[in-house]
């Protein structure tokens, strides 16, 4: 097991760079109008272009930062013409929390590799079961045995792998069984979160995201799930609660991106149950909305499965990573 008693070691690097731009371009540190590029952002994150990548995606759709005719991203919404501003990052006075800047240092060499793996993983125990294959991992990785291992107890503590009875890794096969458990779980612990957490419920933003809906189409079903999460569930008091439904959600947004990668089609009908739940929240009758959120749960269930059936009529490529080998 990893032993790091920093918890946001825990969290994604993507995660955790996202929070430390988001807080910095929400305080002005990182002015509208500011170019941000991938490089410097990896140099004073101390992590490689992946996660820097998947963070910058991220604040792309909550509209804190938009595209441009010249290379990288400006900060600001886009509304208005703004005046690309270019100048090194490092010489913003930039907020990094202790915590944060901890868990992003570079002692943890698993940690930038981790989201890449972690994708390939959880896309192909769609289509089966597999065997994770140590050397191979760290050969493909370019890394030691020792960081490969890092990286398989990582994915072993999220649920994504599991060791056989002969300490083989094995990933897959994805099943209903689990996914329906997954959601369960969710249905029990997400509603009574959220009556928790109704005092403290985020609501301005709330009600930005409900002007998006339908109108912004980066706001997609993996956005939506996220901000139920951040604006309003982790909201609640009992942390404790929180830390095991993030922990219940880690599985299943691991699948969600890669059934998004694969390229199955956005689906409106979910994205207008996300809206008419979010609107139950903007008028506070918290009561209604934790269990329209519970008759939610057991419809996203079904989507997932019907999705995974569409996949496993997809005929596989051959082209999963070659440290995966199929059984």
């Amino acid at each position: 097991m990893i032993r790091a008693d920093n918890p946001l070691a825990r969290e994604p690097r993507y995660e955790l760079i996202a929070r430390v731009l988001r807080d910095n371009i929400m305080r002005g540190n990182l002015p509208e109008g500011f170019v941000l590029l991938e490089g410097p952002i990896a140099t004073i994150m101390q992590t490689s272009r992946v996660p820097v990548q998947a963070a910058l995606r991220q604040l792309l759709e909550e509209r804190l930062i938009h595209r441009f005719e010249g290379r990288g991203y400006l900060v600001g919404h886009g509304g208005t013409t703004l005046t690309p501003l270019r100048r090194d990052i490092r010489e913003l006075p930039l907020d990094i929390p202790e915590q944060v800047d901890d868990a992003l240092q570079t002692r943890g060499t698993w940690r930038h590799v981790y989201d890449r793996v972690e994708e390939e993983v959880a896309t192909c125990q769609i289509f089966g079961e597999f065997r994770i294959v140590e050397t191979e991992l760290a050969d493909y990785l370019g890394v030691s045995r020792t960081v490969a291992r890092d990286v398989l107890a990582r994915l072993q503590e999220k649920g994504l792998i599991r060791k056989s009875a002969s300490s083989h890794w094995i990933a897959g096969p994805l099943t209903a069984r689990t996914l329906r458990e997954k959601f369960e779980l969710s249905s029990i612990l997400e509603p009574a979160a959220l009556r928790q957490a109704a005092p403290r419920i985020r609501y301005p933003e709330v009600e930005d995201l409900l002007l998006r809906i339908g109108t912004d189409p980066s706001v997609g079903s993996e956005t939506l799930s996220n901000a139920l999460m951040e604006l309003c569930i982790a909201q609640a008091t009992n942390t404790s609660l929180v830390e095991l439904i993030r922990a219940n959600r880690l599985l299943l947004s691991a699948v969600n991106r890669a059934l998004i990668a694969l390229g199955l089609p956005r689906d409106e009908a979910m994205i207008e149950q996300y809206r008419k739940l979010f609107e139950l929240i903007a008028r506070h009758p918290i009561d209604s909305a934790a269990e329209y959120l519970r008759e939610h749960l057991a419809i996203v269930t079904r989507h997932y499965l019907a999705r995974m059936k569409i996949v496993a009529v997809i005929r596989e490529t051959g082209d999963f990573a070659p440290y995966l080998s199929t059984l």
